[in-house]
């Protein structure tokens, strides 16, 4: 017989582990989504501007899913989100942003 030992908390159902974490973002706003993209590509645009291609990126996939009436391409959206997590500085108010867009997103 096998023993699993679990260091963290159980939170929900079958999710086991440590640090486990159950997110439901059903009904998230795709306006406020949208919003929010629209405020990393600024912020981008004025802290980093190499960066604000990838916001772009983001900004664009989400306008056109809207105007074809499809799923965002969450692949290149996630992509985009971890270049810009990885250039810019911890705690800087486009990080905050690119991890609130991601939440928003489920990713």
């Amino acid at each position: 017989m096998s023993t699993y030992n679990f260091h963290g908390g159980v939170s929900g159902p079958a999710n086991f582990g440590d640090h486990g974490r159950i997110e439901i973002n059903n009904g998230t706003d795709p306006a406020a989504v949208l919003a929010l993209a629209d405020r990393l590509v600024e912020r981008l645009r004025g802290e980093h501007p190499a960066l604000a291609a990838d916001a772009e990126v983001i900004q664009g996939e989400l306008v056109r899913a809207g105007r074809d009436g499809r799923a965002a391409d969450r692949g290149r959206i996630r992509a985009a989100l971890e270049t810009i997590g990885i250039g810019v500085a911890a705690g800087s108010g486009s990080l905050a942003l690119a991890q609130e867009l991601g939440r928003a997103l489920g990713l």
